[in-house]
């Protein structure tokens, strides 16, 4: 049986998530119906991570075992010829039989776009957080440093239960702004339920003074979800990329993204 490591993208508007649930539409459902078809077997895929109904993916990762003797360059072709317009295939390769894409995967890269401006885009309405607000890049920078390193990270998380720990490192956290656009980029080894979320959510608090960037360490030792600030909405945050080679962590700048 072949193992297939598969890249993909999507817009996460009309599902409830990547992760397959039994009463709403989700990316893995839907992939998993076409696949089945092209594939001429039943199929189940394993994804590197879950994803928030709205979010969206530049790059996701799943992996899947298949009986099929279709070449990789027809799969792309063939999955992308059934696939609805808002998940597209970008790659396939043949993987190792034990390759698994959630636990092989070594960091993830995540952005959040936001559009400040009194007037909203209406070509970005699902695509970046709509923010009126003028956005203190001195401010926020500087409290998103303190995000940066090991944390118990239980004041970012808004379900800790199903999770044996909630120490994850951020190796970078970089905040750029571009006329109306706000980019933030975040990479690290691991994230919590809706941890880049109430990260976010935090430093747009930090934004309109309700903390201050010294805040921040107070907010980390706490451990305790009431202490942090809002959940950012969904629709502004993307996983943009998932690594599986620790030298592949480094280099991403917001101005390639």
């Amino acid at each position: 049986m072949r193992n297939l490591k598969v890249m993909i993208a999507y817009r996460g508007t009309k599902y409830h998530g990547f992760q397959r649930q039994s009463n709403a539409v989700t990316v893995q459902e839907t992939l998993e119906k076409h696949l089945s078809k092209v594939l001429n077997e039943p199929i189940s895929i394993t994804g590197c991570s879950r994803t928030d109904t709205g979010v969206h993916a530049n790059q996701f990762c799943f992996n899947v075992k298949t009986n099929s003797v279709i070449p990789c360059r027809n799969f792309v072709r063939g999955v992308n010829g059934e696939l609805p317009d808002d998940i597209s295939i970008l790659s396939c390769e043949e993987a190792s039989p034990e390759f698994h894409a959630r636990f092989d995967c070594k960091g993830k890269e995540y952005i959040y776009k936001i559009h400040c401006s009194e007037s909203k885009n209406p070509f970005a309405s699902d695509l970046m957080l709509h923010y009126r607000r003028p956005f203190n890049e001195d401010a926020v920078r500087e409290a998103a440093k303190h995000f940066v390193g090991t944390h118990d990270f239980s004041s970012f998380c808004a379900d800790c239960t199903n999770v044996s720990t909630t120490v994850r490192t951020i190796y970078s956290f970089d905040i750029e702004k571009y006329g109306d656009a706000v980019i933030m980029l975040v990479k690290g080894d691991g994230f919590l339920y809706n941890m880049i979320r109430i990260m976010v959510g935090t430093l747009l608090d930090v934004n309109e003074n309700r903390f201050s960037a010294d805040d921040i360490p107070d907010i980390i030792r706490a451990r305790d979800r009431l202490k942090a600030g809002r959940t950012a909405m969904a629709h502004g945050l993307y996983l943009n990329r998932v690594f599986y080679r620790e030298d592949e962590i480094g280099g991403t700048k917001i101005a390639d993204v």
